[in-house]
């Protein structure tokens, strides 16, 4: 009963929160607002969310896997769900569509889990498949937002960098189990650096290459730090060794500072960063608008539905925190990052009691690259960080994101079945 119960919190929030914006929309008994876009046919959507994610939640108490960590990754889809409802009513029946074909993806993740890992047995084959998905956007790519990362099939648009980064994931975690002693134990030294002979390396710097082209090429700021980030960030997971993380930001530092002198974006997107009141009413709109609206909102928020988010663009994708920061204050944005800290705990604890250290380096590298990528979104969103492109994991609407969230899910909970004690 325990375990059942860390679902209610969602639950609680995601009719709630629907509740709410129904009675706002009907003040009256029996007078309909021509405004009104929700109406009742998102209930089935609604009642088959809440079905699969009981039906999950017993197939994770069965099995003998993590219990916490899908009604947490729940707790972030709902208020997801409810914040998209408010802002973009039209769009709440295709982001619980998609949330439920998510949670169907990573049911299969699950259940096919002993076929699926058998891919950090072939690294390079899996590396090959992740430089196709990201060169195709490049090759065949649609620009939307700005960004040219979109591949546009018929009424679909996929975003392939968000599955791309699963097979990162994948990637570095078998090369770098299978090469960790030759990159801890370097036989030749560079000035203070410790480096082992270039062919080891050279997988690596690939990556950096690639994340640098997508920035440049596709204009994706947010995948490109993100790949990056998570390149980095594994490497000295496995290795332990500082010169790899000095060497990249060598790397990426020369890269950058060439890019803002050959490419004029480039310049835009960095100058927008500094000093976004140059053009408040151009390129830097976004950003002064998302900036008003946490300052709008302060402590406690202007209250749910009753802030003004829709002056910013793109909200329900880039910019959905900013909307949640205005209308529910800064403790309920600090709760919600919160979520994702305990999320990656949680992914930590999985990953330090997995056996093996292929499995390990997976585990530690999809929870690294759930809370990375909130934190670029919400670092941008702030102005903390260059304003990016990518979504807020699990809240953000999009089909492409929710579907690679929740196939990293899987893959967590997959690997948490076999632990000694979590």
């Amino acid at each position: 009963m325990k375990n059942w119960s860390l679902l209610l919190p969602p639950f609680g929030i995601l009719i709630s929160g629907l509740a709410v914006l129904y009675l706002k929309a009907h003040p009256q008994p029996g007078v309909v607002h021509t405004q009104d876009l929700l109406g009742i046919a998102y209930l089935p959507w609604l009642a088959a969310v809440i079905v699969a994610a009981v039906i999950l939640q017993g197939v994770l108490v069965r099995r003998h896997m993590d219990t916490c960590l899908f009604p947490l990754v729940m707790l972030l889809a709902s208020v997801g769900v409810v914040e998209i409802a408010r802002l973009k009513p039209a769009l709440l029946i295709p982001q619980l569509r998609w949330l439920l074909i998510a949670m169907v993806l990573m049911f299969l993740v699950i259940r096919f889990w002993s076929r699926i890992v058998r891919l950090v047995d072939y690294p390079y084959i899996t590396g090959i498949c992740c430089v196709v998905v990201l060169f195709l956007p490049i090759l065949f790519g649609t620009e939307i937002g700005g960004s040219r990362n979109w591949l546009v099939l018929g009424p679909f648009s996929v975003q392939p960098s968000e599955f791309g980064k699963i097979l990162i994931v994948l990637f570095l975690a078998a090369y770098l189990s299978d090469h960790r002693k030759v990159l801890s134990l370097p036989k030749r030294r560079l000035l203070f650096l410790q480096l082992p002979p270039l062919r080891f390396i050279a997988p690596l710097i690939c990556i950096w290459s690639i994340a640098v082209l997508m920035f440049v090429v596709e204009k994706d700021l947010g995948s490109a730090l993100l790949f990056f980030g998570i390149a980095v960030l594994m490497t000295y997971m496995a290795t332990g060794s500082k010169s790899y993380v000095f060497l990249a930001l060598l790397f990426m530092g020369l890269a950058a500072t060439i890019c803002y002198m050959g490419f004029a974006h480039v310049r835009v997107r960095f100058d927008i960063w500094l000093n976004p009141w140059q053009d408040p009413n151009g390129m830097a709109y976004q950003v002064v608008q998302s900036l008003f609206a946490f300052g709008t909102g302060g402590v406690w928020g202007t209250g749910f539905g009753y802030g003004h988010p829709g002056f910013i663009p793109e909200v329900h994708t880039d910019f959905i925190f900013a909307a949640i920061a205005e209308e529910m204050g800064l403790i309920a944005s600090l709760m919600l990052m919160a979520c994702y800290v305990m999320a990656f705990w949680r992914g930590i604890c999985i990953a330090l009691s997995c056996p093996q250290e292929k499995e390990l380096l997976l585990a530690a590298g999809c929870s690294a690259l759930l809370l990375m990528q909130a934190f670029i979104i919400i670092a941008g969103v702030t102005k903390f960080l260059p304003l990016t492109g990518i979504t807020l994991p699990f809240i953000s609407y999009g089909g492409s994101s929710m579907v690679s969230g929740f196939i990293l899910l899987g893959m967590l909970l997959s690997l948490s079945k076999e632990r000694k004690n979590v």
